[in-house]
């Protein structure tokens, strides 16, 4: 099946955004720029988080921009996967400490 049902073409449209909602997709815009200039992370920091966080949060465009984005950068493939397999700790880890609420809950109406 060659079709998917995301569009990688469609990620060049994202600018696009802008036209339902010029005020709000414009600050959108000046916000995540700013977000990815250069301070206290560096460029490159910044690109490897935002790789990290594409796939916790499982957006294909993302994961293809900031692959590309880290490629441009120098990131190396051992470092993007590191990258994601920190996120993909932290995601684990978040999802296992809830089992405490569970085990809190379960002790309460066991009794």
């Amino acid at each position: 099946m060659s079709k998917t049902y995301y569009d990688p073409a469609d990620l060049r449209k994202f600018g696009k955004i802008t036209e339902w909602s010029e005020e709000l997709g414009t600050k959108f815009f000046d916000y995540y720029g700013k977000v990815f200039e250069e301070s206290a992370l560096s460029a490159r920091e910044k690109s490897l988080i935002a790789l990290a966080v594409s796939h916790v949060v499982k957006c294909p465009y993302c994961i293809d921009a900031y692959t590309k984005d880290g490629l441009q950068k120098g990131i190396t493939k051992e470092e993007m996967m590191e990258a994601v397999h920190v996120g993909a700790a932290i995601e684990s880890g978040a999802t296992l400490v809830h089992g405490v609420q569970m085990m809190n809950t379960y002790e309460k109406l066991s009794m």
